[in-house]
């Protein structure tokens, strides 16, 4: 069974509405975890009193940010392709209708 945040959306009638509320899901989640997790780091930081002196200068610290946030949107953005991909699937049609309008 898998996690399935309910958001009023109507039954899904094909598999790649499936797929792109799956995709919704998938991003809601990640968002939700960033924006719990950068709300406690705010509490704590205005709660805290302690001062790191190393915190100033720290490669490591730089290091951190610059390649979490790169992870993060290889892990919205592998989805996000895939995705893509399947949509642009291009299908015979047993019927084209061209419409021509002038104004």
């Amino acid at each position: 069974m898998s996690l399935r945040i309910c958001l009023s959306f109507h039954d899904r009638a094909s598999p790649l509405i499936e797929q792109l509320t799956f995709f919704h899901d998938h991003a809601l989640l990640i968002l939700i975890i960033i924006t719990v997790l950068v709300g406690q780091l705010i509490l704590t930081l205005f709660t805290n009193k302690y001062i790191h002196r190393y915190l100033l200068e720290g490669q490591t610290i730089e290091i951190i940010w610059t390649v979490l946030p790169a992870i993060t949107l290889i892990f919205i953005a592998v989805p996000s392709l895939r995705l893509i991909y399947i949509l642009d699937e291009i299908n015979n049609p047993i019927i084209t209708i061209k419409s021509i309008g002038h104004q």
